[in-house]
């Protein structure tokens, strides 16, 4: 029987920059600390250190770039067992009972699809047991282990997946992200200056922001916290103390204001491919677009437009890493349906209104069109939802839409 743990459980994720150094990693432990001496029971994800899973990769690079996952997996996960092990030692010099472990270690289970595995479960046994000893306990974000006992890599935002997972499978008070901001701004302030700070933004707002390409939080961790209901509470590790700003994201139940557009997200990492030409019958969709999901590719903007022929044309959009790969599965559905062409594009940009206030005003989209026209930006191709207005546009206007889309919207006024 686990021992129960009293005080309330808190995860802290510090990602690559918040310990990047021997100094900054001192000053994660003395933070850590301060929270443990509240009477919380902490548990904390790390990343590697700034730098290091790109030093690994360039080595992977250099010997053999198309080599197995499962090796490049094992390689990468390196890069966070360093800095548990770092941070242990940092908390073990000031005093601190902690314990580290690596992602199989603290039973995270994945499945099979390295470099871009999900979490199937975690049990946290093991970690409820050290909580409950008044321990610290330091977990390696970013990977994981398969049933056949296979280290794992989760891609993108892994170390914030991890977090925000483990966080639900301890039933923590809330998830704390620690990253080189303090916290989720109307827009990138690098972009446009006058950015507002948004102190509190309701789960489904920022499951949208994520997936538009806002960079704050990875869209997989802010799936799991929407689907569990897992508050995440994004701050500055660069802050002293603990009073700085920052920003609550949690249940739309929670938030007394329902803002009409809350904030402008942008993706730069876009790439569209389009197959001009195909028979227009019943399964064709599924036979293009298939081979690529099944590539464990993520479709994102779909658009089809039927012709009087009888032919179809399919327009989509997928990272702009995956492009090499999901254009060549493209050219091979093509040849089957004796497609007229097969293309891509790169140098495009997606921008994004989202806010929870869209729900119940109408014309939103329509000033964005307008705001948009104004500046002679063309659209390639638009995607809503109930509370998001997407956008396709070539790249060099990006910036310009961003600024022109947040001051239509009065964002730049606090």
């Amino acid at each position: 029987m686990v021992e129960e743990v009293k005080s309330r459980i808190v995860v802290q994720k510090y990602g690559g920059t918040s310990v990047g150094s021997a100094e900054r990693i001192k000053e994660v432990a003395k933070r850590v600390i301060r929270h443990r001496d509240r009477g919380e029971s902490i548990v904390v994800v790390v990343s590697a250190m700034s730098g290091e899973t790109n030093k690994l990769v360039a080595l992977i690079n250099e010997l053999n770039p198309t080599g197995s996952s499962r090796e490049k997996d094992m390689i990468l996960s390196t890069g966070e067992q360093v800095t548990i092990g770092l941070l242990s030692l940092a908390l073990e010099a000031k005093g601190c009972p902690v314990i580290s472990y690596t992602g199989p270690q603290a039973g995270v289970k994945t499945d099979n699809s390295f470099s871009k595995a999900r979490i199937s479960q975690i049990d946290g046994t093991k970690i409820k047991q050290d909580l409950s000893k008044g321990k610290v306990v330091v977990v390696a974000g970013f990977q994981g282990v398969d049933a056949e006992g296979n280290i794992t890599t989760l891609g993108r935002g892994g170390s914030d997946t991890t977090a925000v997972a483990l966080a639900v499978a301890l039933d923590a008070a809330e998830c704390q992200i620690y990253t080189d901001v303090d916290g989720v701004y109307t827009t990138d302030p690098r972009m446009v200056p006058e950015a507002s700070h948004i102190p509190k933004l309701a789960l489904e707002e920022m499951l949208e922001m994520a997936s538009q390409g806002s960079k704050v939080l990875q869209i997989r961790a802010v799936e799991f916290a929407y689907k569990y209901d897992m508050p995440i509470r994004v701050l500055s590790s660069f802050d002293e103390g603990d009073n700085g700003k920052s920003t609550l994201v949690t249940r739309e139940e929670d938030i007394m204001e329902e803002v009409l557009v809350r904030g402008v997200a942008f993706n730069r990492d876009e790439t569209l491919l389009t197959i001009t030409g195909v028979p227009d019958q019943p399964g064709v969709a599924f036979k293009i677009l298939g081979p690529i999901s099944d590539a464990n590719i993520e479709i994102d903007m779909i658009v089809q437009n039927i012709g009087e022929d009888g032919s179809t044309d399919f327009t989509f959009t997928v990272h702009r890493d995956d492009h090499d790969q999901a254009k060549e599965i493209l050219s091979s559905v093509g040849d089957k349906f004796n497609a007229e062409k097969v293309g891509g594009v790169t140098n495009i940009a997606k921008v994004s209104i989202v806010g929870g206030g869209m729900r119940s005003h109408a014309g939103v989209a329509t000033r964005m069109f307008e705001a948009l026209a104004n500046e002679n930006i063309n659209i390639r191709m638009i995607s809503t939802s109930e509370i998001k207005v997407a956008v396709l546009i070539d790249e060099k206007y990006l910036e310009l839409a961003v600024r022109c889309l947040h001051e239509a919207f009065g964002l730049d006024k606090p």
